[in-house]
């Protein structure tokens, strides 16, 4: 499987509690902070939710 790399991006203050803990099972407590998952489905679904909020880096 490939992989992508996701970066926080803007701050969670302010989020609803249900994106900022889509934002902790995605490994990002802390803002610019870069983590590594496998490029499956149910990563991209929470990346997808939270698109405001992160980005995908290259």
């Amino acid at each position: 499987m490939s992989t992508i790399k996701v970066k926080q991006i803007k701050s969670r203050i302010g989020a609803p509690a249900d994106q900022k803990r889509t934002l902790d099972a995605l490994g990002l407590r802390k803002l610019n902070r870069v983590v590594e998952h496998e490029c499956t489905p149910s990563i991209l679904g929470m990346v997808d939710k939270v698109k405001h909020l992160v980005t995908i880096v290259k």
